[in-house]
Order: structure tokens, then sequence, then C-alpha cells
């Protein structure tokens, strides 16, 4: 198997045609039958790849290259989440613009080849598969939710908490789901998990969703502005479902794929 044969297959996985900017194949390699793949993977990552005698190391965040300068253009896949649950689209759009900015200036200053020519050094392949596995884990968590409340109006944070908890996943990480916003009692609502499309919209993005109909917003993280803001909204809740363990469904789900085409992977950086 080789680097782009990989990526067909995270991008098969997740309903995607193309590769999106925030993933891309950094250094290409092909006969390849062990990898080192993880959620954080930089240069010490690709030494200890190195090191085991692996083919290919893939990292899920974009930490070098092109992925990481134009992470920010994947944010516009947000504006369809929030059509879909109601939000006009004039409206999405508006909503996400600060954030997007924010972020565009933010990776424009990296060092974006640092671990990019550690990779070509090392002559180690080099992937980062970052929306695919994100949009995984967002389509599965979503169905898992849907079906568990579909005939559950009255469901409480509390309860959504305890069925994420039956992910095995979400029931092994450490860091797993809270409440972050509302308390056990107050009523759920309608959900809406939001894991893929760069990074959190911001308390814009979450206010619009909320001012839509949604209760409760399932997300990997979200910073303490935000959570400030949606608590003086006082419309809507959140629950942080966790960013490693969030990460790891996406992850697992390519990794069982690879392992079915023959591929040995070593998981480590994040992946429960």
């Amino acid at each position: 198997m080789n680097t782009k044969e990989i990526m067909d297959i995270a991008l098969e996985l997740a309903g995607l045609e193309d590769i999106p900017a925030d993933s891309g194949v950094i250094v290409e390699g092909k006969d390849i039958k062990k990898v080192l793949i993880g959620v954080d993977m930089e240069t010490p990552e690709l030494l200890l790849g190195k090191e085991l005698g692996v083919d290919c190391v893939i990292s899920h965040h974009p930490t070098t290259g092109k992925p990481r300068v134009k992470f920010h253009k994947v944010m516009e896949v947000q504006i369809d989440r929030m059509v879909k649950f109601g939000v006009p689209i004039n409206k999405a759009q508006k909503a996400l613009k600060k954030k997007v900015g924010k972020v565009d200036r933010a990776t424009h200053v990296t060092n974006f080849d640092r671990v990019a020519s550690a990779a070509r050094l090392l002559k180690m392949p080099y992937l980062n598969i970052h929306m695919p596995a994100d949009k995984i884990t967002e389509n599965y968590v979503q169905s898992f939710i849907d079906k568990r409340f579909e005939d559950k109006p009255k469901a409480t944070l509390k309860d959504v908490i305890e069925e994420l908890k039956e992910i095995d996943e979400y029931k092994n990480a450490i860091a797993g789901p809270v409440i972050r916003v509302g308390s056990e009692k107050d009523y759920a609502g309608k959900i809406a998990v939001l894991m893929a499309g760069g990074t959190n919209g911001g308390a814009d993005v979450f206010k619009a969703y909320f001012e839509a109909g949604v209760g409760t917003i399932v997300c990997m993280h979200v910073p303490e502005d935000v959570i400030e803001e949606v608590e003086k909204q006082n419309i809507g809740n959140v629950i942080v479902a966790g960013h490693m363990a969030s990460d790891s469904i996406g992850l697992n789900i390519i990794i069982k794929e690879l392992e079915k085409k023959g591929i040995e992977a070593i998981k480590m950086s994040g992946i429960l």
C-alpha cells in the first residue's frame, strides 16, 4: 500500500471525494506494511518511527506543511452543518467569519516546514488525516445519539453523558464527557454533534445553533471565553465529549480498515 491509498481509505470512510485543506501527504511512500499513528506526530515521533522500523508515520493533527497553513479553509464546511440544523446560510457564514480570520492569522506565522523537513531528511513517509477522521467521528456520534434519544424528548444532560460513556473511547478516557454549560437535570432538547470543520466555531456559531432550535451542542473541546459567552446567552447547553477520546473514534475506524488491508498499525500519542 502507498500513502495515497491510505488517504483514499480515510476519504471513503468519511464520505469525502477530495483531500481537505487540513490534510495531506507530506512525504510520499510505497510498499507500506507497518505504520505508526497518533493524534500529534512530530519530529520525536518520526524518530521513534525510524527506531521501530515502521514504513510510514501518520498524524491526525496538521502539524506541518500546507495542511497547517491552510487549516482555516476547512472551517467553511461548518456552514453546511449549520444549515442542516436550521441556521440560514447567510447567518451561518457571518457567525463563522470572525473565527476563521483568527485561525488564519494564527497559522500564517507558524514554522510550517519544521516537521516536514525532518520527515524528508529521515526519508520517512508521512501524512496527516484530520478532517476525514473528525468527520467519521461526527457521523458516528451523531448517529449514536439520534438512535438513543429519538423517542426521549425529556432526556437530560445526565442522560446524554451516560449514553456517551457507552462508547468505548469515552468509557476508557481519562478526560471523558463532561457538562461545560448547563446542569445534569437540564433538558437536552435537540442535540447537535459538532466535531468536524477544523476547530471550534466560537460563541457566535453556538448562538446561531441555539437560535435555530438546537438545545445541546456536543463537541470535542470548548475554550473558556466561549463557555462564558454561552452562559450569558442562557439559551443552550454544551457537553464536551473529550478531545483525545473523540479523535480516537474516527482514527480507530480508519485503523481497523487499514488492518483489514494487511497493514500493521502501532497506536500512540493520544489514541485510546
